[in-house]
């Protein structure tokens, strides 16, 4: 699903410095970054479909105004054709369910991998940047938005307590992708 256009903070867990872009960020009078955000998952397996979900979401939000600078791409999982979309963006936000013990959400600071390493099945979000730098001399600016998820059967729509999570994460990123010049706040480590 690709197409161009994307308040109440709920303790979001947050950590990693944010990325070094490969330029500064945008002056007030400049256009905004070209942001992407791709959520990948399985919207068949319950949870797992939280990161493919937020993206249409946003995706919906973003066609309601006059949003250009982004992008909205979801999949099962990352392939290393991604790279070249990373390589056009000036940042990328992945979004994907969790398994992990979050409260809610987090988002981290990316950095690409310093050694690619994928199967035949899936590449992390780390590999997609590394191969963006290595393929086409691309850095931008990356993050992991991940979701807490509850269960993963077949079948299965999205828990009550994930929705909870992916709304919370919309209502924590939306205000960066209507205003990107403001920056996302992710600490320091």
């Amino acid at each position: 699903m690709s197409s161009r256009s994307a308040p109440d903070r709920a303790s979001p867990e947050a950590d990693s410095a944010p990325p070094e872009a490969d330029s500064a960020p945008p002056e007030a009078d400049s256009a905004p970054p070209r942001i992407l955000v791709y959520g990948y998952g399985n919207p068949g397996r319950q949870d797992d479909g939280a990161g493919v979900l937020l993206v249409e979401e946003l995706a919906a939000w973003a066609r309601s105004g006059e949003r250009p600078w982004l992008t909205f791409d979801s999949n099962y999982q990352l392939n290393a054709e991604d790279a070249l979309a990373a390589a056009d963006q000036d940042v990328v936000i992945f979004a994907d369910a969790s398994r992990d013990q979050l409260e809610g959400f987090r988002l981290r600071g990316l950095q690409p991998s310093a050694a690619v390493s994928f199967s035949t099945h899936a590449m992390s979000p780390e590999s997609v940047l590394a191969l963006s730098a290595e393929l086409y001399g691309a850095r931008p600016a990356a993050y992991l938005l991940s979701m807490r998820g509850y269960r993963w059967e077949p079948n299965g729509a999205l828990t009550r307590e994930a929705r909870k999570n992916l709304e919370d994460a919309k209502a924590f990123i939306t205000p960066f992708l209507d205003r990107p010049a403001v920056g996302l706040p992710v600490p320091s480590a």
